[in-house]
């Protein structure tokens, strides 16, 4: 990185009951962002918590499984 900036290119991301999407969090590693969201997970709550790559182009696109 060039820039001196930090990429943080995996999304944790929660939907809820009604389907409504929002963003967790960005974390630099997957292993970072997959273990925050099985934490959130495990509480018990009906929200889905996920993992997802933002691309170069800033899209989302490989997605992980919780």
């Amino acid at each position: 990185m060039n820039d001196g900036t930090i990429t943080l290119p995996w999304l944790v991301v929660r939907q809820d009951d009604n389907g409504n999407r929002y963003r967790v969090g960005r974390y630099a590693t997957r292993a970072e962002a997959q273990k925050i969201a099985d934490s959130l997970d495990s509480r018990g709550h009906k929200q889905l918590y996920w993992v997802e790559r933002v691309g170069q182009n800033g899209q989302n696109g490989q997605s992980g499984s919780n």
